[in-house]
């Protein structure tokens, strides 16, 4: 059978207030072209559906129509699992009707795998599924536990115990999958999970993985990666489209060629849809910013601005730039040529004016604070001491 692995999808999601709406629809339209070109037989979606608890309508309605569009009217079977970012309850409200598209939705942990006939095959899948197991999900109470190490140990070992209670239904005569919405040690973060354990305790090892597993589908980090510690293959296939300025290289799903009592082989196949997000870095200032302006450069991309400045930007500076290129996120100004501030003098003799000077000064690295800023300063100096007076009057 073929099956194809993705995960963190993060509908309703934005970049810094920029709705990424127009590029979501975009991959879900890829993702269902490549498992109808790829003639998938079962698609495996291993959480994150959103990006919040309560996504926006649209965003529900576009996982409602994506999820009926793999499963081609309930011909293909969707097995679903609930990440860190969405409601159990919520995603598993659908479930009287997704079942009867052949959509197949688990919020929480369980205890037996699922079993799917792939009719087109004439095999069977086995699915151990274990959508995000926080303590609430897993019924524990680990946070009693004071000591970090054995808060460690003892939720590695209880992820342990609940994967091996599912590899106890696996046949030799099916293809046996475990999928789960976790971090596993060993797979590298971006600044785009949000973080799931405290102190790094939530940490699962790959060892705990069953070794009858004939691979083990993962969500919740989004760079595509294969685990290289792991007992059995064990893959997270990423999310979709880029989600922060720290997930360098492609998106891809990963498709997996599975038969009972052979090992799996798998391959990317490289997501284009959405829109790059590039870093610039322009050390020569504005009018380096501007030439690759001018150039086109990145013409499509969502851009990360950080630039080295003798001044202070002016707010016209800022709105000409978003002006020039609106996808520009973020603008992070850099000021070159600052001295080692303070001298001689002592600061309890420098006038209160020439003090906030040289502080503006230390917290921006070397900008000067234009006049306008200086007297607004010594206003709400005056104001709050005019207040002070009033109030000790009154006392």
């Amino acid at each position: 059978m073929k099956l194809l692995h993705t995960a963190d999808w993060h509908l309703g999601r934005s970049l810094e207030g920029r709705s990424r709406e127009e590029e979501q629809e975009q991959v879900m339209d890829e993702i269902c072209a490549i498992a109808d070109e790829e003639k998938v037989d079962a698609v495996l979606m291993a959480g994150d559906v959103f990006d919040t608890v309560n996504p926006p309508a649209a965003s529900e309605a576009l996982f409602y129509d994506t999820a009926q569009r793999l499963s081609l009217g309930g011909k293909r079977p969707v097995l679903i699992i609930a990440g860190n970012h969405d409601s159990p309850e919520r995603l598993e409200a659908s479930r009287p009707l997704a079942g009867r598209q052949g959509i197949t939705i688990v919020g929480k942990p369980i205890l037996k795998p699922m079993t799917i006939p792939i009719a087109s095959k004439n095999e069977t899948l086995i699915l151990g599924c274990v959508p995000y197991p926080s303590e609430s999900r897993l019924n524990e109470c680990l946070s009693t536990i004071n000591d970090e190490d054995s808060i460690k140990e003892a939720y590695n070992e209880r992820l342990a115990e609940l994967f091996k209670l599912q590899a106890q239904s696996f046949k030799k005569d099916a293809v046996n999958l475990l999928m789960t919405h976790l971090f596993a040690a060993g797979g590298k973060e971006s600044d785009s999970e949000r973080p799931i354990q405290v102190g790094g305790a939530y940490t699962v090892h790959p060892s705990a993985f069953p070794e009858s597993a004939m691979y083990v589908a993962l969500g919740h980090l989004h760079r595509p990666q294969t685990l290289a510690d792991s007992p059995v293959p064990a893959r997270y296939a990423g999310s979709p489209i880029a989600y922060s300025f720290s997930e360098a290289g492609p998106k891809s799903v990963t498709i997996l060629d599975a038969a009972p009592r052979t090992p799996i082989t798998m391959h990317e196949i490289e997501l284009r849809s959405g829109r790059p997000l590039t870093r610039w870095r322009a050390d020569k200032g504005l009018a380096e910013v501007q030439q690759w302006i001018d150039e086109e450069r990145d013409q499509e991309a969502w851009i990360d601005l950080e630039l080295r400045l003798d001044e202070a930007m002016s707010m016209h500076d800022i709105q000409a730039l978003r002006k020039a290129r609106p996808r520009i996120v973020n603008i992070r100004p850099i000021y070159s040529g600052i001295q080692a501030l303070g001298d001689q003098t002592s600061r309890s003799s420098l006038p209160i004016d020439e003090l906030f000077v040289r502080f503006y000064k230390k917290q921006t690295e070397g900008a000067e604070p234009g006049t306008d800023l200086v007297q607004l300063f010594m206003r709400l100096l005056e104001d709050e001491e005019a207040e002070r007076e009033v109030a000790a009057g009154r006392k």
